[in-house]
């Protein structure tokens, strides 16, 4: 691989116009597409397999027509101090904002009039009006919503407050400026790492265009595909931070070849065959991670997996080809003076050890201390993990300043928490001798339970089924609805076996309920498979059986730490105010999941760059504790960058005013401070420090069995040392390919 890479690294040094044009073309026809596609809301939302899926399902053959996916809304109406909304004037105003509901747009299938619906608080402070539409909330046209926009604002006029609720009014999610702040602080460390504005912009150049490549298609896919509004945001915040990293690993080694002496179109083929090769593995295993989202058989996830590692994929091959190709360009300024005195510093034998020498022959002295004090201290904050509690936030996890989170509180305040989530049960009798009586014995048996209000049974034409809309005495996401879900379909099981009548729960709060327990039981057999599999590459990149365990170890310490760490904030709701929680709930059922696929990625890129260079040093005679100190004399201080670089963009996204979004930007923050800094570090080396020789010890059979698949760049290293006319064969001006500088000493420094 790492021969291709160099071959290609040469090449498009080489073609860099050609090169150039061809992504800049690709960015235009990305964007074009985003700009003329239509904008979208929130995708569909479908669990196969679970109770609520099939009573939507079953809703769909019984009741044709009434669109029981079709999206929802609720207008709620407070009447000013000392007044009802049942006084002449508020009446009014209400059922003439019902006939406007009514005929604002032809995707509205009802709508319930609060007097006529009851929907009118015992104080009569309160009233709501349901409205629902023929189609999902993706399927909604601008018209639509501009009707239930302007429904209310004329009933503001007359004193009483109005807001909307609902899945029919997403609020489009947005970072404001926190994002850029991240970009920011990304650039400043590129200045400070490589000493260069030139060299500091340019893998921020080539992170933007892939990025722009890859949400631009993902938004002109998003209404053929379904994609989520959520979708793209993920898919920037992670393709942002790899591109960057990626394209700094590349611009790294680059400059180091020059320092050699070498000249530029070689030094970038060894930047892309050496570095590149590195670059290829650890974007392969966020792909691998995050394509391996399909497994939990949700098509949400799968959509957003699979989009964001479209997005990694088009990074990768950014930085393999528009980066040399972009090193072709900027020259020899490249490196400033100031770079080129440290770089010559730094090679000299009188040189200085910098700060990674100083910190591995720190650890190198007390290796079981720093390890034990990683450890404990990754053990204390991951307690909380033993508290996690996954769910999906309802509209009173949306912020205060939305019409939403406004609805959300005052139906509360009206009616009762529950009022916010009602569940929607379905009786088949289509096998009961007596239907009716059946449906009435479900209504009996749930109001038994406990429970706020249970409506009468409403059937179909065919009187085969009928619908029971059951209001919890809980808001939607808490323990009690969860319960009184479950407690409902138990009581549907005795009365199965009594009357032969099928008993299924449905509705937003309880399809919230079966994805967060389908995610739930993934949760285990993800975590193994991607432990698995970090575990088999391992092996295969390092030929060792130790350091591919202690890798799968700490990436497992580091995600269940960063587990306990969001359990804090967004659960227990510890320092929330620092980080905008406005409301403490459950964790969203798909952050854990997506923080194992995006950090394992993360995990193996730091792990590939600090131990093949330990390895190669090894391998090539130094001792195993020098070797450990050779690694972090050449890797260090890049590694610091990338995780810094990788902090400060998701911590970008902390700021968005999506819950989701807010949660998988910290959490990954969070997971990469653990793992960059606490793991790959300081454990790794320890453990390495206690382990010696052992640590690389593979039996020879298995030896043998494993393909050499050179990420080292070993034998590109080799074929460049021993044919000098190797290097110079792609392009017939380059004579220093096996020039001596370094031999095999010069496998891979990044």
């Amino acid at each position: 691989m790492a021969t291709f890479l160099y071959k290609l690294g040469r090449l498009t040094f080489r073609r860099r116009r050609f090169v150039a044009l061809i992504w800049v073309a690709l960015l235009a026809l990305a964007g074009f597409g985003a700009a003329s596609a239509s904008t979208a809301t929130s995708s569909s939302f479908s669990i196969p397999g679970t109770e609520a899926q099939r009573a939507f399902d079953l809703l769909e053959q019984r009741f044709p027509g009434a669109s029981a996916d079709g999206a929802t809304a609720r207008v709620v109406f407070k009447a000013p101090e000392g007044e009802k909304v049942t006084d002449a004037a508020n009446k009014g105003e209400i059922t003439g904002i019902v006939k406007e509901l009514r005929s604002g747009s032809d995707q509205v299938a009802q709508v319930a009039d609060p007097f006529e619906a009851q929907a009118v608080s015992q104080d009569g402070s309160t009233a709501y009006i349901s409205v629902s539409y023929k189609v999902n909330s993706m399927e909604l046209t601008d018209q639509t919503r501009d009707a239930l926009e302007e429904a209310g604002k004329d009933a503001q006029g007359s004193g009483m407050k109005v807001e909307i609720g609902g899945d029919a009014l997403q609020v489009m999610p947005h970072t404001g400026t926190a994002e850029i702040i991240g970009v920011a602080i990304a650039a400043v460390v590129l200045v400070i790492t490589f000493g260069s504005l030139i060299a500091a912009g340019l893998p921020l150049v080539t992170a933007l265009v892939g990025v722009g490549i890859g949400v631009s298609t993902i938004t002109a896919l998003a209404s053929v595909m379904d994609l989520g509004s959520t979708t793209s945001i993920l898919a920037m915040m992670i393709g942002l931070a790899v591109g960057i990293d990626y394209a700094l690993f590349i611009v790294s080694r680059y400059r180091a070849e020059l320092a050699e002496g070498r000249e530029r179109e070689e030094a970038a083929g060894r930047a892309v065959g050496t570095a590149g090769s590195a670059v290829v593995f650890a974007g392969l295993t966020v792909v691998i991670a995050l394509a391996g989202l399909a497994v939990v058989n949700i098509p949400m996830l799968t959509k957003m997996g699979l989009a964001a590692a479209g997005t990694v994929s088009i990074a990768v091959l950014i930085a393999l080809t528009l980066v040399p190709a972009a090193l072709g360009f900027a020259g020899k300024r490249i490196m400033g003076r100031k770079a080129r005195k440290a770089a010559e510093a730094e090679n000299s034998p009188e040189a200085k050890p910098n700060m990674g020498t100083r910190w591995a022959r720190f650890v190198l002295r007390k290796p079981v201390w720093v390890m034990l004090v990683g450890v404990l201290g990754l053990g204390v904050v991951a307690i909380p993990a033993t508290s996690l509690e996954m769910g999906l936030p309802d509209d009173g996890a949306q912020p205060k300043s939305t019409t939403q989170r406004q609805a959300y509180d005052t139906l509360s305040d009206g009616f009762g928490p529950g009022f916010n989530g009602p569940l929607l049960v379905v009786v088949d009798g289509s096998n009961s001798s007596d239907p009716k009586a059946a449906a009435d014995q479900v209504a009996k048996k749930i109001e038994s339970l406990g429970v706020a209000a249970v409506v009468p049974p409403a059937f179909n034409k065919a009187g085969d089924a009928a619908t029971i809309t059951v209001i919890p005495k809980d808001r939607p996401s808490s323990h009690a609805t969860e319960e009184v879900v479950h407690d409902i379909r138990d009581a549907g099981k005795d009365i199965k076996a009594d009357t032969g009548a099928k008993v299924l729960v449905t509705g937003a709060t309880a399809m919230n309920i079966d994805f967060s327990q389908k995610m739930n039981d993934a949760l285990l057999p993800y975590l193994a498979l991607v432990v698995g599999l970090a575990f088999l590459l391992l092996m295969l990149v390092f030929r060792s059986i130790l350091v591919p365990l202690k890798a799968a170890l700490g990436f497992l310490l580091s995600v269940v730490a960063a587990l306990g760490a969001v359990v804090a904030v967004f659960q227990w709701g510890w320092l929330g105010s620092l980080f905008g929680v406005e409301q403490t709930g459950p964790i969203m059922s798909m952050m854990p999941i997506f923080m194992i696929g995006v950090v394992f990625g993360l995990a193996m890129d730091y792990e590939v760059f600090l131990v093949t260079r330990m390895r190669e040093a090894y391998v090539h005679g130094e001792s195993p504790g020098q070797a450990i100190v050779t690694g972090f004399q050449h890797g260090a201080r890049v590694v610091t960058a990338a995780a810094v670089i990788m902090i400060a963009v998701f911590s970008g996204f902390i700021g968005s005013s999506e819950q989701m979004v807010k949660m998988i930007g910290f959490s990954l923050a969070v997971a990469v401070l653990f793992d960059a800094f606490v793991v790959r570090m300081a454990i790794v080396p320890a453990v390495l420090a206690l382990l010696g020789r052992k640590a690389w010890w593979l039996p020879r059979w298995l030896d043998r069995a494993l393909p050499n698949v050179d990420v080292e760049g070993e034998k590109l290293q080799k074929q460049l040392t021993e044919g000098p006319a190797a290097s110079g064969s792609d392009s017939g001006s380059d004579s220093d390919g096996g020039d001596g500088h370094g031999g095999e000493r010069e496998l891979v420094r990044v």
